[in-house]
């Protein structure tokens, strides 16, 4: 696509299935000395539970320790809340690189889609668009509606990426992790970011 390698970049954690792709994603990054923002909104946050066993605390101080302590990690990882419109990522005048909301709701997906910014994540995507930053969204649903699939057309036509949580099968994963580590390392070619995720078509044969 272009794109400039990317070293600050925000991270979107929303309440689609699917949490384990965006843990994952940070670690990979943190692993790159990115500077990652996380943005864990309130059913991201219930659902990683359910999906991971990881109690991540309301208070994004406490939340960042957490999650470093996760990774094993002393990466530039910090956490913001979902109403920290102070947040610099907020603003165009210090926008991030990068966003990444992985996964992706459809909910977050529609409201970013109408240009509405009820939470600062919503307000970060929608920096990411005026500012002609990348946004790359990786939903995680099935089957799509119609509403769903023409959202997905108006961001694509806003300037947003879309990079649905496919995994493929012609490395033959042998494990779950593999199928994440490829839509991860998928997210990864896109942001300009290097990595040895999955072994790509045609090599190694």
């Amino acid at each position: 696509m272009g794109y400039k390698v990317k070293n600050n970049i925000v991270v979107g954690i929303t309440g689609a299935s699917g949490s384990i792709y965006g843990l994952r994603l940070i670690e990979e990054l943190l692993r790159a000395e990115k500077k990652v923002s996380l943005l864990l909104t309130s059913a991201g946050r219930q659902v990683l539970a359910h999906e991971t066993d990881q109690q991540l605390d309301t208070e994004p101080a406490v939340c960042t320790q957490q999650l470093l302590q996760y990774f094993g990690s002393e990466g530039k990882l910090q956490t913001f809340s979902m109403d920290d419109f102070f947040a610099p990522v907020a603003s165009g005048s210090s926008a991030p690189d990068a966003v990444v909301i992985c996964p992706c709701s459809m909910g977050t997906l529609g409201r970013i889609a109408a240009g509405l910014s009820g939470n600062l994540l919503e307000r970060v995507a929608d920096v990411a668009l005026k500012e002609q930053k990348q946004l790359l969204l990786v939903p995680r649903e099935t089957p799509f509606n119609q509403i769903h699939l023409e959202n997905l057309l108006r961001i694509s036509r806003a300037g947003g990426q879309i990079l649905p949580a496919m995994p493929a099968f012609y490395q033959q994963p042998q494990s779950v992790e593999e199928m994440v580590d490829f839509v991860v390392g998928k997210v990864l070619d896109q942001l300009g970011v290097e990595h040895q995720l999955f072994t790509r078509w045609g090599v190694g044969e």
